[in-house]
């Protein structure tokens, strides 16, 4: 299902989704909130979606790592909660983003199709499992209080209104706000993002500091689409932040004046 930029990359109409469908598919999986996008899925979204699924006799496969980034008070509505849909809900979460232990390879996969499941454990059985410090540290983070979350969503929001103000002061560029994670994919006024992003680690800094983002072309299963779109990852403080958009800003559009566009 290819989503854009120009309406904050939400899901397409059913029968877009519909037509993409034949004999060989087994399930549909959606990230929500999104990586790279950080677009968050409405109930009505996530339910059309679903039934789409049961029409058609697939799984949906819900990747629900960023569930607690939700901002603007909207809430998350989880795979789970699809009425009459348990024996086609897949669920996959882990620790990894929401206690930032990113390293920490320990996750999930949450259904109630008891045959699915058991099928998962033989799979499980093959591998080795995490490693014993992480298990450790994961069995701590569970117990952390619901405070944790609430200040986390406080900080993460402000952080993330930062960036898109100042991406919403650079002429021509398409963004949309994202309503989750900590990501945001901005299409720029430039034919190729890939190489401003090189251009800026090798060519550009403001008193010997530069920035770094991830030319979102890798986001994208269909080749050529994302040319011209970056993901920025708003993870910083916001000190560090404000002074990496402000080179960004300036990088962009010196990057522009060296291109002639």
């Amino acid at each position: 299902m290819t989503t854009y930029a120009e309406d904050g990359f939400a899901l397409p109409p059913s029968t877009e989704i519909e037509k993409l469908i034949n004999p060989k598919t087994k399930a549909i999986m959606l990230c929500n909130p999104g990586n790279p996008t950080g677009t968050v899925y409405s109930k009505e979204e996530l339910f059309r979606v679903a039934e789409i699924c049961k029409q058609h006799g697939l799984y949906l496969i819900s990747d629900e790592v960023y569930r607690e980034f939700i901002y603007d008070g909207m809430s998350h509505t989880s795979v789970l909660e699809v009425p009459g849909f348990e024996d086609h809900a897949i669920m996959v979460d882990s620790v990894s983003k929401r206690y930032s232990a990113c390293g920490a390879r320990i996750g999930c996969i949450v259904s109630r199709n008891k045959a699915l499941m058991e099928a998962t454990l033989k799979f499980a059985q093959a591998r080795l499992c995490p490693p014993t410090v992480d298990q450790l540290a994961a069995n701590a983070c569970v117990y952390l209080p619901d405070s944790y979350f609430a200040e986390m969503v406080t900080e993460y929001q402000s952080r993330r209104d930062l960036v898109f103000d100042a991406i919403s002061r650079i002429d021509g560029v398409v963004c949309k706000k994202p309503e989750g994670a900590f990501y945001i994919v901005a299409k720029l006024p430039i034919a190729d993002a890939e190489d401003f992003v090189i251009w800026l680690l090798n060519d550009f800094n403001i008193d010997n500091e530069t920035v770094m983002a991830a030319p979102a072309e890798g986001f994208y299963a269909t080749p050529g689409l994302g040319k011209n779109e970056l993901r920025l990852a708003y993870i910083l403080n916001k000190e560090d932040l404000s002074k990496a958009m402000n080179i960004f800003s300036r990088g962009l559009a010196e990057y522009i004046k060296l291109k002639g566009i």
